[in-house]
């Protein structure tokens, strides 16, 4: 697939209508048509730009992908196991809603030129010639679509990861174990699907249906997710929340030194640059937010509480206590 935007290949903005992008696509695909520009190489290639273009962007979830992903989800979708595909391990079975549609699938899948093919050619090469094959094409009949669910682990979703899956399909009338070596793009969220074309049931006499791949993240010990962000609370003893003090804490990839200054409170959050997740079909990465918990014992030792009790003696209100204070000695006065 060419690389160029396939936005600007159809010569629309990124929020256009399907409409728009419907009625871009048949006044280029008339004009650079090889049977009206015999012979040209540039109008076949532009020709074959443009119907790549409209493959992704007539369809809700290929073009759903591709504004996420970029042209490595609208790879996965036409490319079967190709870059930009997922696996790994999980359950699969029939895909309910994505059955025998004649190639139009409940997941608006299926040949994304049927309904224009006939309106295109017919201006092409007359009308009763491009209905016909439009008809022919919708009456073609399709495998079952089935459906993987792929479970990976918190880290692999933000760094990506090659996997293999295993499951049964239907080919020709038998069942057949199937793998397939796929790749999962780093940044990947929960519940983001991929449909493999063509990698679903294959029954005798009938094109083979499709393959959708569910992701499921396990959820992680430490860490938890917020858009591109990565949250971790980090609990400290209330004396290195007084005294301040440097802590290493574990990221995405690997560790980092935070500081922690004197007279730090419980809440406060503190941004670690780029650590997060890898933005999709864009550049840069979330930050890692770490949220301080600061730690108070259950249970002293004698000599511990004398200490306290001394320093107690000697300190002044700290600013969220004296804060409170006033607010509540306003309220008071108010009362009478």
């Amino acid at each position: 697939m060419s690389k160029k935007d396939l936005y600007s290949t159809l010569g629309v903005s990124r929020s256009a209508s399907a409409e728009e992008i419907k009625k871009a696509y048949r006044k280029l695909a008339i004009q650079y048509h090889p049977d009206k520009n015999p012979g040209d190489k540039k109008a076949e290639e532009k020709f074959k730009e443009i119907s790549q273009a409209y493959d992704v962007l007539s369809d809700a979830k290929k073009r759903e992908m591709y504004d996420q992903f970029g042209h490595a989800g609208a790879q996965g979708f036409g490319g079967g196991a190709g870059p930009g595909g997922f696996g790994g391990a999980g359950g699969f079975g029939g895909f309910g809603g994505f059955g025998n549609q004649g190639g139009a699938g409940g997941a608006s899948g299926g040949d994304p030129f049927q309904d224009i093919f006939g309106d295109v050619f017919g201006e092409i090469f007359g009308n009763a010639r491009g209905g016909a094959g439009a008809r022919g094409r919708r009456q073609q009949a399709k495998g079952t679509d089935l459906r993987y669910t792929l479970n990976i682990s918190f880290e692999d979703s933000a760094l990506g990861a090659e996997k293999v899956i295993s499951f049964v399909r239907q080919k020709g009338g038998k069942e057949e174990t199937a793998k397939l070596s796929v790749n999962v793009p780093a940044g990947v969220k929960e519940g983001q699907r991929l449909k493999l074309a063509g990698e679903g049931d294959a029954p005798a006499g009938a094109s083979a249906g499709d393959l959708y791949v569910i992701i499921n993240i396990q959820e992680h010990p430490l860490f938890k997710r917020h858009e591109n962000d990565v949250i971790l609370d980090l609990p400290i003893v209330y004396t290195d929340a007084i005294l301040g003090t440097n802590i290493e804490v574990p990221t995405l990839t690997g560790k980092a030194m935070i500081r922690i200054p004197p007279g730090t409170h419980s809440g406060q959050t503190f941004r670690l640059k780029g650590k997060g997740f890898p933005k999709l079909g864009g550049f840069g990465s979330g930050d890692m937010l770490v949220k301080v918990l600061v730690d108070t014992p259950h249970h002293i030792s004698a000599r511990q509480k004398e200490l306290i009790e001394e320093l107690a003696k000697s300190t002044e209100s700290s600013p969220l206590v004296k804060a409170f204070q006033e607010k509540v000695s306003h309220i008071m006065r108010n009362r009478k």
